[in-house]
């Protein structure tokens, strides 16, 4: 076993792990290293929409949007329920604008979508990339920047596998390279992995409740992290939570825009019967809904004028490519693809009070449920470090992204749109930031270095 020798060492090249990167490596005498289980398999940033939550941005106020950090902050905890959580929601949702415009200032083009509503958002805060690519693109463009720095090692293919502690701390990590294991001792140890929803045992110790879901996320959510904090006294919270997705395509595994529900979509049983106010969910809450349904599964039906608002999305062009989506001209002709009687099948799509009665030719497709990852992990404070079972930080220790506690609260319904990179991004600036010794700006209009 040979030795390696660095101030700032980060598990996961995820979105935690590469904001965590480019924030410390600001500091030019800061020699930083990345270790990444496999770029080739991916992470769950790069599988996402990429959209980026944030209340008080540049991008809103241009748009004619109020918001504010506070009033983001809010509204996840008025969704998850979590007010022990709130110095964590509240540090976060502060520096969420300062991210987002930093993104947007390296060259990545980013606009407010404001055609992306969500349940418990009470403005628009959705930031997209222009053409709505998705994480893929985001974290492609992360990945150059931080190889830009010279002070930065990323390594690919090289798992942590444990963390090297002392009495006096946390020292490092032990990695794992082409078969054989190397100690990196660091200053500051980074855990930014992924959660554990590929991993069955810690899914069925934690998560039995949600049965046999679709998994949506990548194979690298193994959960790594959760043996090594366990084994340094570090606490947990919220292991029973997920982002979930009651919008996963049965027999394709794509997912529907989120934005369909707001746009006149109708969620129908096996029986024909509308089970549920579709405006009243988020994709996450309304997983939970899907799993109890006959089959769990419901039809999801749409006409040409939800489906011209939410087409661009990559969710819907991935749809589309999969023929996923299935084009109905006639109400009679939806009726017999739902084994209804066309009288029940006009009574099912009978709009809500105030809302728009949806027009043929239709789209339909049959949905489910499925788990994207996982929220529960370590308890931190709000500057990243990882706490004991007494309450005290673990010396040297930061958590971000998956290894750490979400946002959605005791339960996966209350996950609110875009937490999960908001967690990421937004601890990792946090993290980073304090490493280098930058200050944070409180607001937006005097915004911390580049």
């Amino acid at each position: 076993m040979t030795d390696v020798d660095v101030d700032v060492v980060v598990a996961g090249g995820g979105a935690a792990g590469l904001m965590t990167a480019l924030r410390a490596s600001l500091d030019e005498d800061l020699v930083v290293a990345v270790f990444e289980k496999s770029t080739r398999e991916g992470c769950n940033a790069a599988i996402s929409s990429g959209s980026l939550a944030a209340g008080g941005t540049r991008f809103q106020r241009d748009a004619g949007i109020k918001d504010s950090p506070q009033q983001h902050a809010d509204d996840i905890l008025k969704a998850s329920g979590d007010e022990e959580w709130r110095p964590v929601v509240e540090a976060l949702c502060a520096v969420a604008p300062n991210l987002v415009e930093w993104i947007a200032d390296t060259g990545y083009p980013i606009e407010i979508g404001a055609d992306m509503p969500r349940a418990g958002m009470s403005v628009p805060r959705l930031h997209t990339d222009v053409g709505r690519v998705g994480g893929g693109r985001l974290v492609r463009h992360l990945r150059d920047l931080l190889a830009a720095r010279p002070n930065v090692a990323f390594v690919d293919e090289s798992p942590v596998v444990d963390l090297l502690a002392s009495k006096s701390g946390i020292d490092g990590v032990v990695v794992e390279q082409n078969g054989a294991r190397e100690e990196v001792t660091a200053h500051a140890t980074v855990l930014a992995t992924d959660g554990f929803a590929a991993h069955p045992a810690l899914m069925a110790e934690h998560l039995p409740h949600l049965g046999e879901p679709f998994h949506g996320g990548t194979s690298t959510n193994t959960g790594d992290a959760i043996g090594w904090l366990a084994g340094v006294g570090a606490q947990l919270r919220n292991m029973g939570a997920a982002l979930r997705s009651g919008l996963v395509v049965v027999g394709h595994g794509t997912r529907v825009s989120p934005a369909l529900q707001f746009n006149g979509a109708v969620l129908l049983d096996t029986s024909g019967a509308r089970f549920v106010d579709e405006e009243a969910h988020g994709y996450s809450s309304m997983a939970g809904i899907l799993q109890r349904q006959p089959g769990e599964r419901a039809a999801m039906v749409w006409d040409a004028t939800a489906m011209a608002a939410t087409a661009e999305s990559e969710m819907m062009r991935d749809c589309l490519a999969a023929g996923a989506i299935s084009e109905v001209e006639s109400l009679a002709d939806l009726a017999g693809r739902l084994g209804l009687s066309v009288a029940t099948t006009e009574r099912a799509l009978t709009p809500h009070p105030g809302r728009r009665a949806l027009q043929a030719p239709y789209h339909l497709a049959w949905v489910t449920h499925g788990v994207l990852t996982t929220q529960g992990g370590a308890v931190i404070d709000p500057t990243g470090r990882v706490l004991d079972i007494s309450g005290a930080p673990i010396p040297r220790l930061f958590a971000a992204g998956g290894a750490a506690c979400g946002l959605a609260g005791t339960s996966s319904d209350g996950y609110s749109s875009g937490n999960g990179l908001l967690s990421a991004f937004g601890m990792g600036w946090i993290v980073g930031n304090a490493l280098a010794g930058v200050p944070e700006c409180p607001t937006t209009h005097q915004r911390s270095t580049s």
